[in-house]
């Protein structure tokens, strides 16, 4: 097709005409993440937490949820989804409208262990997940009854690998932190117990309490009150750091059994959140993790001094803890049964 070489007055003002509704059209589409932003959050926000009312999750998200939603003019309204290691509320919250109104409070072990344990996921957790900010970073408890005979990790090791077999011990769910860190302590030492894994640590705190299973790895909030009553022994807990209100109980690694990846929890919206959303909430959650009030709730549930980092920080949080977890499985062969 050959074009004119000169318009008339008429061509010129009509190709003008529309050439500025296109501009206008384009600045108005370029407008919208921005009018969306500013009047978000148009009404409460959905807060899923793939865990039970109760458990380690629910306890730190309950007040960053309220403390947050004080500064936001919107409450958070908590929506419990256990099961299946997280899995079921990782992917309510990966196939949501990506507007702010949906988001996750969750564990790291329901995004970096279930990348390489789950393959068949109808979700991609480093895909159709944007990390917002990391809440915390610790360990769980190995956890016993007051009448098994051993009171540190090294008397456990011993007392279990000359009675292969005779223990169960309970994680909360099939490829779970716990699950994960007892076969790496297996590969180890060469214990032999069998996994029962439930579906919450309250369940798993309750049937210990009525002697059902005498071994079993828990989060370090919910099972406090039980540890400081006796009614729980913890022997040792996971990741690099002692627990603030529990600094008697040894990590792995301090007890002889090198064991040096945290666990924490964090805040996650569906992969295409406007950018000016998730930096909003990853100040408004520093900030709260950075009052004098949070931090003593902090101590209170067991849980060391927050880090601080920005959204692209924690992003690159998990990338790293999805390669780390995935060495721990790969190496020890761990597939979900």
């Amino acid at each position: 097709m050959t074009l004119p070489t000169h318009l008339d007055d008429t061509s010129v003002r009509s190709r003008r005409d529309a050439l500025r509704l296109l501009a206008m059209m384009g600045a108005g589409l370029a407008l919208r993440p921005a009018h969306a932003t500013a009047t978000w959050p148009a009404r409460p926000i959905r807060l899923v937490v793939p865990a039970s009312a109760g458990s380690g999750p629910d306890l730190f998200a309950r007040p960053l949820a309220e403390a947050i939603g004080k500064r936001l003019g919107q409450p958070f309204v908590i929506d419990n989804k256990p099961g299946a290691t997280g899995i079921i509320g990782n992917d309510i919250v990966a196939k949501a409208a990506p507007d702010g109104q949906t988001l996750l409070f969750t564990y790291a072990a329901t995004v970096v262990i279930n990348q390489t344990l789950q393959p068949k996921m109808s979700y991609d957790g480093l895909r159709d997940l944007a990390p917002i900010a990391q809440v915390g970073a610790g360990g769980n408890f190995l956890v016993v009854t007051p009448d098994f005979p051993a009171r540190n990790l090294k008397e456990f090791v011993a007392h279990v690998r000359a009675r292969p077999d005779a223990y169960d011990y309970a994680s909360w769910g099939i490829g779970s932190g716990g699950h994960l860190t007892m076969e790496a302590l297996r590969m180890q030492t060469g214990i032999r117990m069998r996994h029962v894994p439930y579906k919450t640590v309250p369940q798993i705190l309750n049937d210990m309490q009525g002697g059902i299973v005498k071994v079993g790895w828990v989060d370090t909030s919910s099972s406090l009150p039980l540890i400081r009553a006796g009614k729980l022994r913890a022997l040792a807990i996971s990741g690099t750091r002692r627990g603030s209100a529990t600094p008697d109980v040894l990590t792995m690694t301090e007890q002889g059994y090198p064991f040096d990846t945290n666990s924490w929890y964090g805040l996650f919206a569906p992969a295409g959140t406007p950018d000016a959303i998730v930096q909003r909430l990853n100040a408004e959650v520093n900030r709260a993790l950075a009052s004098a009030d949070m931090r003593e709730r902090f101590v209170q549930m067991n849980m060391a001094d927050p880090p601080i980092k920005t959204a692209a920080q924690f992003a690159q949080t998990v990338r790293d803890d999805v390669l780390a977890w995935g060495n721990v499985i790969r190496t020890n062969h761990i597939t979900v049964d």
